[in-house]
């Protein structure tokens, strides 16, 4: 059985040429890229933030060790950049509130940018897959036509078709490396972009937070008049 696979894949390969052999070659990069980018994601926990909602609403509310207390469970790399951030600004002094930013926000561009490795190979891949297909086709089409001139006038129908859609067998090929290649790209960027937007906003907050003003307490009492005197009562 693997004999017989291994000989239709070598079929396969003698029929498209050496632009469906390329072709092949690199949708085994793509696949390899889009396996380690999934499982990078995975490992990163990327979208994963139960907590973090939570956490920067004590954060605002000025509890900030419950704040962080809270992102102390959380496994993800943004997690765990936002914790980090929180105990810096902690412990540093309003004098330094300048460099931790900076800090922060360098950390936070190597998280993304090590999210977003790879994101080019793989745009090369699905832009110029479809075009090795197209020249694939143009060279197929191209010894067709020389076929059929060097027949002369006894022409083969057969002989120009089978040329033809051997010919188109590459264009074929190089759209089925394509497509899933952008779709798996285009996956990627909208979940790395609901990252960054994450990140600024955390960032934003944990740098400027907003003191909730304290909550007033009603009192049991009995209220008085509108001037703050007891009300008159009639005798």
């Amino acid at each position: 059985m693997i004999d017989g696979t291994l000989q239709r894949i070598a079929d396969f390969l003698a029929l498209g040429g050496p632009v469906v052999t390329v072709l092949v070659g690199v949708s085994v990069i793509s696949a390899a890229l889009v396996i380690a980018k999934i499982w990078q994601f995975l490992v990163e926990r990327v979208g994963r933030h139960t907590n973090m909602d939570r956490a920067l609403a004590h954060w605002n509310a000025g509890n900030r060790q419950l704040a962080i207390s809270d992102l102390s469970a959380s496994r993800s790399a943004a997690g765990a950049l936002v914790r980090q951030g929180m105990a810096t600004i902690a412990e540093a002094g309003s004098d330094e509130k300048d460099a931790v930013s900076e800090r922060l926000q360098a950390e936070a561009f190597a998280y993304l940018a090590r999210l977003q490795s790879g994101f080019r190979a793989l745009d090369a891949i699905a832009q110029l897959s479809p075009l090795i297909g197209l020249f694939g086709t143009v060279l197929g089409m191209i010894e067709a036509f020389r076929s059929l001139q060097e027949a002369g006038n006894s022409v083969d129908p057969s002989l120009l078709a089978g040329g033809i859609w051997v010919a188109l067998l590459t264009t074929a090929v190089g759209l089925a490396v394509a497509m899933p290649t952008s779709l798996f790209l285009t996956w990627f960027e909208s979940r790395v972009a609901r990252e960054r937007e994450l990140l600024a906003r955390a960032l934003t907050i944990i740098l400027n937070p907003v003191q909730l003003a304290e909550p007033v307490a009603i009192s049991r009492e009995q209220p008085t008049g509108m001037t703050g005197e007891a009300p008159v009562h009639a005798a």
